[in-house]
């Protein structure tokens, strides 16, 4: 053998061990670095196949009226989530759990698309009955990824009573999620949040921060239970939001506005502009809308010609008609075009002749030679055609558009229409082709023509009257500072002489006597029968109007009141009485005098009961009702 090949076998050989010696030395700081040095990562990726981190939902803030009676709040209610997981095995699992829920072949689509984009639990349903969640519980082995929860339900006491003004909550959408009122930080896929009304405008308040939770689960998926061994996040309850609504008030007026019929009824305070109601009807529940409205029952509401999820308020836009007057004395008064004494220089015969046009009077047999609050009283149409002439088209415009008659109230909802009223002559040129003539102001002066105004609105003007010509924006919450008031610019004076004209609509002989006469206290208002396209062509009644004040007999008002009844026909005999009933109802309570179902003097004679306390405050009727 040569020496040289054994050399060199040697060599060969320890080079090998050398070789096999750094192998091992680098699967030894491998094995060690995995195992010791990075061992909690590994634990985590291993518990994290068994383990899941979970939301935990908290309850919205509950909602109080102004005397701390609860509006909306919560109570316990079960739902149903399918966890991350294969796309095949989800749409199984919800097929076999149609034979126990209510879930479409659409549905199915929606909750698997929804999985796939985020990557994320998806709510199967927000809301589920007992009996399904029992069922469901009782095979669970069944449903691999299911996972149930007790979790808070909203509940609204009032139900279609306060269904516009309080909203209603829903599951947030992909399109809502992101946006400024919903940033990513706060709000995730799956999450409830207010749609409308308060629960909408108030959601930053009223919505908690959702806690974290752990669940384990075994190696088909299924939930074995809670884990014990990671701290959770209880999260934190939505916050508390009181009302200037009054729960009482608000369910009295929908108990007594004609159930058949369309419209709306504002209540204010007259001490901070506080909205006491706000009504609007037809209405819908809001408790229909939680854990996810019926398809069907939607498709319904939206198809239903009355509108019911339209909020006639504070988005309804209808003529003011003689409501509107109050506004055109006001101006005039202002201007100094007339004296509350004054006599127009021609009297009321039942019409008057202006340009190549008769224009009529509501009362054909005329009301002669009157003052301005006779005129009110009386709400002659030819006293305020002339006065709207003393007034001039351009500063009729420019001064109703000061007063606000174009702009939003600025009331804490998350909508609400602007006024219709033209700014300048340039108006009737850009919607009608055509330069607008003086005549033009007749209509405005009696509340017609290019002039429309939510309830909200006219309640807003009636509020200023019943203060000191100022009115604050109307506020649904309490605390809330929503920018200064808006002025009418009128002296104390004129403001005694626009009220006495109220006074002589609801006096003995005055158009709406019998509908707001009282026992206990003194309603002055202002009716209003508002034309409208149907009307004109006599295919439908007019709207019925009626707006006014009330308190006890020679003292300030207490609550202000805009009532309008679509297709009303007579505000006199269909509005002033829902506007009398709700004020002598919020006194009552406030004086702790025992409510009684009829109010009114004319429900009084209607139902021969004697009424001792109308001789001693007024004079003999001069007509019957």
């Amino acid at each position: 053998m040569s020496l040289y090949s054994l050399h060199e076998r040697r060599r060969r050989a320890l080079g090998a061990y050398i070789v096999l010696a750094l192998v091992m030395a680098t699967l030894t700081v491998a094995f060690f670095r995995i195992q010791v040095l990075g061992s909690s990562t590994w634990e985590l990726r291993a518990e994290s196949n068994r383990i899941r981190q979970l939301p935990i939902p908290t309850s919205r803030g509950i909602i109080y009226d102004r005397n701390g009676r609860i509006l909306a709040d919560n109570v316990p209610g079960y739902a149903i989530t399918l966890l991350p997981g294969p796309l095949d095995s989800a749409r199984i699992t919800l097929e076999r759990m149609s034979d126990y829920v209510e879930i479409s072949e659409t549905q199915i689509e929606r909750v698997v698309s929804t999985m796939a984009r985020f990557g994320r639990e998806v709510i199967v349903d927000a809301d589920a009955d007992f009996e399904v969640v029992s069922a469901l519980e009782e095979r669970r082995a069944e449903f691999p990824g299911l996972y149930i929860e007790m979790r808070p339900r909203r509940r609204y006491l009032l139900g279609e009573a306060a269904g516009h003004v309080l909203g209603y909550v829903g599951e947030i959408t992909g399109e809502e999620l992101g946006l400024s009122a919903f940033p990513e930080e706060r709000y995730d896929q799956g999450m409830i949040v207010g749609k409308s009304g308060i629960e909408k405008q108030y959601e930053e308040v009223l919505q908690g921060r959702r806690g974290l939770k752990y669940v384990e689960f075994d190696a088909r998926g299924r939930i074995v239970g809670d884990f014990a061994g990671v701290r959770t996040d209880p999260g934190e309850e939505g916050g508390e939001l009181r009302l200037n609504i009054d729960l009482e008030l608000q369910n009295w007026i929908h108990r007594i506005f004609p159930a058949s019929m369309a419209g709306a009824v504002v209540a204010l305070d007259p001490d901070d502009g506080g909205v006491l109601a706000l009504y609007s009807a037809p209405s819908f529940d809001p408790n229909e809308f939680v854990g996810g409205i019926d398809q069907q029952h939607w498709n319904t509401l939206n198809a239903d010609d009355q509108k019911p999820l339209f909020d006639r308020a504070v988005l309804g836009l209808y003529p003011p008609a003689s409501t509107w007057k109050l506004a055109a004395a006001g101006i005039a008064l202002d201007l100094g075009v007339v004296t509350p004494d004054e006599h127009m220089s021609v009297p009321c015969n039942g019409g008057w002749f202006f340009g190549d046009r008769y224009w009529r009077c509501h009362d054909a047999g005329g009301h002669g030679y009157q003052t301005l609050a006779e005129a009110i009283g009386n709400s002659c149409d030819v006293y305020f055609y002339q006065l709207g002439l003393r007034i001039g088209l351009d500063d009729m415009l420019r001064r109703a558009t000061n007063i606000g008659f174009s702009r939003q109230c600025g009331v804490d909802l998350p909508q609400e229409s602007r006024g219709i009223f033209p700014a300048e002559r340039e108006w009737w040129n850009r919607n009608f082709n055509y330069s607008p003539s003086q005549g033009e102001v007749l209509n405005l002066a009696i509340g017609q023509g290019p002039n429309s105004q939510t309830p909200l609105k006219v309640a807003q003007f009636y509020l200023a009257l019943a203060r000191n010509g100022s009115a604050p924006a109307p506020a649904v919450a309490q605390g809330i500072d929503l920018g200064p008031s808006w002025s009418l610019d009128l002296e104390p004076e004129h403001i005694d002489a626009l009220r006495e004209g109220l006074r002589n609509v609801t006096a003995p002989g005055g158009t709406a006597h019998f509908g707001t006469a009282l026992e206990h206290w003194e309603v002055i208002g202002k009716t209003g029968t508002g034309e409208h396209a149907l009307s004109q062509a006599e295919l439908a009644e007019p709207h019925a109007w009626f707006a006014g004040m009330a308190g006890r007999p020679g003292e300030d008002p207490e609550i202000v009141v805009a009532v309008i009844v679509e297709y009303g026909a007579s505000g006199s005999a269909m509005a002033a009485p829902i506007m009398a009933k709700t004020a002598d109802f919020y006194l009552r309570k406030k004086y702790d005098i025992p409510i009684d179902s009829i109010q009114t003097y004319r429900e009084h004679l209607l139902r021969g009961i004697p009424t001792p306390w109308y001789s001693a405050r007024y004079a003999a009727p001069t007509r019957t009702p």
